[in-house]
């Protein structure tokens, strides 16, 4: 035991991932790369805690361990208040002392994970489980963090976006994309027509802005997340400029409103034209991001996701599918093997029964005559 009970006598270790097939998010914070576990909404969090002592033959006198599992906001510009929004809580061992490395398992069962986990530049929303050894003077605590993925269902409804844009008499264009939502593997298709083209434009680009709200609005900040030309020269009236971005390539997040009364992420397609002149002429439309199910290669894997959405289609094909294969069974007529045995005999076989009943009958019925 360290020198009047201060300082840390054992090592703490959490185990999360026992099967090994949890996936891993990788982030890069202050510079250093770390991997977390991802968990959904409503999905256990279980594992085990390895105590492991640093010295052998020493004990470790305590007044109980305790784990804990929270959810918080963490503002930067506010670190001393956090605001927990989760919080669960089970003692793991009751006061008494380790004299041996120690292995406790734990499961908090279908928690509730309402927001996704983000990291952000002037805010944090986290989840974590801190194990505490209380101790009589000083307590050791450890901290884990895991990562959360909100999954969404297809929108109901996700209208195109068209609008007319320009400068009287000089420049008039009309931009078009498909839908106003997208999931984060999804493409961005759209169109640009110039209708009225009166300056010397020398190129187009398309950007999508990040902006990060907390508050009220009472600070914001704006990062362009990518920025590509879509046109170099200039356009002619009554010319067509083809859209397609695909998202996947980029890190994104999901759209986030008023979460906790707290923070906002909001998307931007931004359009910008450039003269020759080296004047901008630009246009913002908001869209919303949200995530979208990953599909798995087998239904045990799905069965183990928590909360998995499929499109319509996709459940319209798999309705089609059992149909088929309930149809099948119907039409299923009788086989024989090689030896001349029966394969399928559960309704003929009766059916067959019957029939050498009724023949059986009838010959009785003839010598009783006779």
């Amino acid at each position: 035991m360290s020198l009047f009970g201060f300082g840390s006598s054992c090592d703490i270790e959490f185990e999360l991932d026992r099967s090994g097939k949890r996936k891993q998010i990788e982030l890069n914070e202050d510079g250093k790369k770390t991997k977390q576990y991802i968990y959904y909404d409503g999905e256990d969090v279980g594992g085990t805690v390895h105590i492991k002592l640093k010295k052998p033959g020493t004990k470790i006198e305590h007044q109980g361990i305790r784990l804990e599992l929270i959810g918080q906001v963490e503002l930067y510009y506010d670190r001393s208040n956090h605001h927990i929004f989760t919080t669960l809580s089970k003692f793991l061992c009751y006061p008494g002392e380790i004299s041996e490395n120690l292995s406790v398992d734990f499961n908090f069962a279908a928690v509730d994970k309402p927001h996704e986990s983000y990291h952000g530049a002037n805010v944090k929303l986290r989840y974590f489980l801190r194990l505490t050894i209380i101790k009589r003077f000083s307590n050791t605590t450890k901290e884990e963090e895991i990562y959360v993925h909100t999954l969404s269902a297809y929108p109901e409804s996700n209208n195109s976006i068209k609008m007319e844009v320009g400068i009287e008499e000089c420049l008039h264009i009309e931009f078009e994309y498909n839908k106003s939502k997208y999931h984060l593997k999804d493409a961005i298709i759209g169109k640009i027509y110039f209708l009225l083209v009166r300056i010397k434009v020398k190129y187009m680009e398309l950007a999508i802005i990040k902006r990060e709200i907390i508050g009220d609005n009472a600070q914001n900040e704006t990062d362009t997340v990518v920025k590509y030309e879509i046109m170099d020269g200039a356009p002619v009236k009554g010319e067509s400029i083809p859209i397609r971005l695909f998202l996947g390539a980029y890190d994104l997040t999901p759209s986030m409103r008023d979460v906790q009364k707290k923070f906002s992420v909001k998307y931007y397609l931004n359009l910008v034209l450039v003269d020759e002149e080296e004047r901008r002429y630009f246009k913002q439309q908001e869209i919303v991001l949200w995530r979208k199910a990953d599909k798995y290669k087998s239904k045990q894997e799905r069965s183990d996701q928590m909360q998995v959405y499929e499109s319509a289609q996709d459940q319209l094909r798999s309705k089609l599918e059992n149909q088929h294969i309930t149809d099948r069974k119907r039409d299923i007529k009788v086989r024989h093997d090689e030896n001349g045995d029966l394969l399928n005999n559960s309704d003929e076989t009766d059916n067959e029964a019957d029939s050498d009943d009724n023949r059986n009958s009838r010959k009785n019925t003839r010598n009783d005559s006779d």
